[in-house]
């Protein structure tokens, strides 16, 4: 502020030099002063702060909010980088926690089996054709295993359709392999092979039923076992055979993996049959 008044003071002061230029100075050389007199008044009001052009303070202004949006964005980036890394990193320990889980419950499952030992066991018997058939015959195989009799008024042919459903629906899923229903008779008695023919066409076509000796059915069910005891006879010979009711899943080892009874649905069954095939250990069986 004391250099403008000092140059305002100079410029008045350049009006009364003016003044006080003898009248032998020509009016050319007093244009001439006054013409460097006004171009010190101009630059001096350029250098007055309210002299600056607008725009380009508003170009400054501008230019420093774009700064300030690119940092911003920066460091948006940076801390969505930094969630997905911690996020990624917490999703890999619980993956690798579930695993161990899972393989240890796998393990368990696996000893449960070896203990159990049910289906370790070999049988030998004759189809609804009449060929011989053996528990070789089905290992690679998914098994779905029913115990009952032709005779059976409602519950056999209840679990066989439930049976047979199961089967079709879990055909229906490309993924899987097929499934193979059998249906081994508890009364070889009554069920010899042409019986077993005419009985297994009313269910699922890839149905296989099997039957043979006393002996060897009884083999059979022991291998899983089942339990078996005919009634007494009714005055035209007829009788119930009391048996246990259970569908068996078999795997391609030939070993005992689940079984189902008559509350579970063919819904249930389907997927849980689903389930073991998709996790689905080879336990090295017979």
């Amino acid at each position: 502020m004391l250099a403008l008044r000092c140059i305002a003071g100079h410029l008045r002061g350049g009006g009364r030099l003016l003044r006080g230029l003898p009248r032998s100075v020509s009016p050319p050389v007093q244009q001439t002063f006054v013409s460097s007199l006004t171009s010190e008044s101009q630059q001096v009001r350029l250098l007055h702060p309210r002299s600056l052009p607008q725009p380009t303070q508003r170009c400054f202004l501008s230019q420093g909010q774009k700064s300030s949006a690119s940092s911003a964005k920066l460091k948006l980036r940076t801390r969505l980088a930094v969630a997905l890394l911690f996020g990624g990193g917490l999703l890999a320990v619980w993956w690798f926690v579930y695993s161990e889980k899972q393989q240890k419950v796998r393990q368990q499952r696996v000893e449960q089996l070896q203990q159990v030992a049910l289906g370790q066991g070999n049988f030998s018997l004759l189809d609804h054709r009449g060929q011989r058939r053996t528990k070789k015959d089905f290992l690679g195989s998914w098994v779905l295993l029913y115990f009952g009799f032709t005779h059976c008024p409602d519950i056999c042919p209840d679990e066989l359709d439930k049976l047979s459903a199961v089967v079709s629906a879990l055909d229906r899923d490309a993924s899987l392999p097929p499934v193979q229903p059998v249906f081994i008779t508890v009364d070889p008695d009554r069920d010899d092979v042409p019986a077993l023919a005419r009985y297994v066409k009313d269910f699922h076509p890839r149905l296989i039923g099997l039957t043979g000796t006393s002996e060897e059915v009884k083999h059979a069910g022991r291998d899983y076992r089942v339990y078996a005891s005919p009634g007494p006879k009714d005055e035209d010979g007829d009788y119930i055979v009391d048996h246990t009711i259970l569908i068996y899943l078999v795997s391609p080892d030939g070993l005992f993996l689940d079984y189902y009874n008559r509350m579970k649905n063919q819904e249930q069954i389907a997927e849980s049959v689903r389930n073991h095939i998709k996790h689905y250990v080879r336990l090295g069986g017979t």
